[in-house]
């Protein structure tokens, strides 16, 4: 298996990490989550420029045809930069399951909105006491004619406030927790029966709970087919996990480094903290930590580029490691900078916070444990 990079793909990570420099700093960053939508439209509409969102799609639907390699790429970028625009639910959620389950009607009126930056989109799957279970849909789709009336509740619903596309997954038939008879359907996110209660997370970014009373829905608004939503939702949680894993993969990178730098500063006992062996040793082992997630969160990506039997067992065992991972590296950096580790002013507790949201998201430690195993 060949883990190198092409130079397409040299080329992206250098564009990425350019733009981050030129636009990223946590001064900035705290700026732009202090605002409404948190986030800036004029970095959406550069992403659209630099073809960022274009990136995963196929040529065929407007895109540049790239591979979940080069979304790798990006989201460990972002996951250094701390990026605040809805890259993930936008592209990753709402795109990924378009391009693969999608009419061709939805392509082309959402996907290339998507691609141009004139779309944001999300997907609304979670529900209250799912504990991490893709098929736990209360949500109702009752049919009527050539009509679908939605009807439940959806937490966490990430930038809904900002999106002007929602994927809702709804069941169609069977119990709350059934695998079959779920259906995913594409939703004017301003459609009459609407509503949401917005809030800033944990890690500075937004989401919503989002209500759906008789919200009516054409028939051609399904993606894929009635009741095979669990293919859908499977689906995205895979490229979801594998686009998080690489995130966190760039915010352990910027914790190891950023705690390398400051032990070499910092004096205790006319030394610096660089020179005691039992924090040499500390560090060495956050490397290890980093080291290993990136190569797993590599061997996953091109196992699922490749159709690999392998993919979902391995995705499961990386959901896994980048949670404890990213705990171990995440502890120690916040505890050799002391207090200063968890100030607004240093990137060390954004980072904490942000991968301690992303080992929520989409199965925790525990879940992807027992999936493993099982």
């Amino acid at each position: 298996m060949d883990l190198s990079y092409t130079e397409e793909q040299q080329m992206l990570r250098d564009s990425v990490q350019k733009f981050i420099e030129d636009n990223y700093d946590i001064s900035e960053r705290n700026k732009l989550t202090a605002t409404d939508e948190g986030f800036s439209r004029d970095n959406w509409k550069q992403f659209a420029e630099l073809g960022w969102l274009a990136m995963p799609f196929a040529e065929e639907d407007g895109g540049l045809g790239g591979s979940p390699v080069d979304t790798m790429i990006l989201m460990e970028e972002f996951g250094k930069g701390l990026v605040v625009e809805p890259f993930f639910p936008t592209v990753v959620l709402a795109g990924s399951a378009l391009s693969q389950f999608g009419s061709a009607d939805q392509k082309a009126e959402v996907l290339a909105g998507i691609i141009d930056g004139s779309i944001i989109a999300t997907f609304a799957y979670a529900e209250e006491g799912a504990h991490h279970n893709l098929d736990h849909v209360a949500t109702t789709a009752t049919k009527d004619g050539d009509f679908y009336t939605l009807s439940g509740t959806k937490s966490v619903v990430l930038n809904a406030a900002s999106a002007d596309r929602m994927l809702v997954s709804a069941r169609t038939s069977g119990d709350v927790s059934d695998e079959a008879g779920i259906t995913v359907f594409l939703v004017d996110a301003g459609a009459d029966g609407i509503s949401r209660d917005d809030y800033p997370t944990v890690d500075g970014l937004r989401a919503s709970e989002v209500t759906l009373k008789d919200v009516k829905v054409p028939a051609s608004a399904i993606v894929g087919k009635e009741g095979s939503g669990h293919d859908v939702l499977e689906a995205v949680s895979n490229r979801a996990i594998l686009a998080l894993a690489a995130e966190s993969v760039g915010a352990m990178e910027k914790l190891y480094t950023d705690t390398i730098a400051y032990t070499k500063q910092r004096v205790q006992f006319d030394h610096p903290l660089s020179e005691f062996q039992v924090l040499k040793h500390r560090m060495t082992e956050m490397f290890m930590e980093h080291s290993l997630a990136k190569s797993l969160t590599m061997k996953a990506t091109m196992l699922e580029t490749q159709g690999s039997d392998e993919t979902q067992r391995t995705i499961h065992a990386l959901k896994y490691l980048i949670g404890k991972s990213s705990r171990f590296v995440g502890q120690n950096a916040v505890q050799l900078h002391g207090g200063m580790g968890m100030t607004e002013e240093l990137r060390i507790a954004h980072y904490f916070k942000r991968l301690a949201i992303i080992d929520s998201q989409f199965g925790n430690t525990d879940h992807h444990l027992t999936r493993f195993v099982a």
